[in-house]
């Protein structure tokens, strides 16, 4: 896996090349750091900056596919003529778009019940976080004490079992968080699939897509991309096993990467 930068010539001619550019990207660990609470990830006034000029070229059509739910994800990030998908793709809003998945609007009450029964279990360990997420739910265990850490997934696992067993719940694992979804087969790259298909682009418009991620369940949408020989980013360092053909270090260079974008499409409109 190679550094973006390192193969920039490569990269911006093949972005040039396009007559249109799909740019999607995860929120938490890619456009903004890994904080230790969720409600603390803030999007930098420039990475929102750059985001608005690139939604606003004819060109590009900027997406954000988030676990996060929909109006968290829309409030945070905040620019318009973006299409956002939260929930990891099951409910997705933008221009000309709008899509809940059938299955996670059945199974809504379950998720209102399990929150309740999760807070409950949890309420002893220090650090826990149940994040609901109204069609999903997350349990974030970073500022738990490593030797309670076993504690969080037996309650994890205890919660869900019956839920599991009856087919409404599956449980995925991501950086320091348990992830409660719908069990359906549905995850971030149906949702790139989707989007793509709205637009309905014939094979000799097809657009180029760029997808950026940080996390394993970013590796659907990494997957997706790869079949539409897209450029697939991961964010961070730490995954030696993954889909995607280049790496950035950290937001901070996904910032520089979106100001490349701007640059580049400044200088084509002369």
């Amino acid at each position: 896996m190679k550094h973006l930068f390192a193969a920039w010539p490569k990269i911006a001619q093949q972005l040039s090349r396009g007559r249109h550019v799909f740019l999607l990207s995860d929120y938490d660990g890619t456009l903004t750091p890994i904080v230790e609470r969720p409600e603390d990830a803030e999007l930098s006034g420039a990475s929102r900056y750059l985001l608005e000029v690139l939604a606003h070229q004819r060109r590009y059509t900027v997406g954000i596919i988030s676990g996060r739910a929909l109006s968290d994800l829309k409030a945070r990030v905040g620019v318009k003529r973006v299409i956002y998908a939260g929930n990891h793709g099951l409910e997705i809003e933008g221009p000309d778009f709008d899509f809940v998945h059938p299955v996670a609007r059945e199974v809504k009450d379950v998720f209102n019940a399990l929150v309740q029964v999760l807070r409950k279990g949890l309420n002893s360990i220090s650090g826990a976080i149940v994040e609901h997420k109204g069609l999903t739910l997350s349990v974030h265990y970073r500022l738990v004490d490593e030797d309670r850490v076993a504690e969080v997934k037996d309650v994890v696992e205890q919660t869900v079992d019956v839920p599991k067993l009856l087919g409404q719940v599956k449980t995925t694992q991501g950086k320091k968080v348990y992830e409660l979804r719908p069990a359906v087969d549905w995850h971030k790259g149906k949702a790139v699939s989707l989007i793509l298909a709205n637009r309905r682009y014939g094979p000799e418009t097809r657009p180029t897509v760029v997808f950026l991620g940080d996390d394993f369940t970013d590796e659907d949408g990494f997957a997706a991309v790869e079949k539409l020989g897209g450029i697939t980013i991961l964010v961070g360092e730490d995954m030696p096993e993954t889909r995607a053909s280049y790496y950035l270090r950290s937001p901070g260079e996904v910032q520089e990467f979106l100001g490349r974008l701007v640059d580049a499409e400044r200088r084509k409109m002369g």
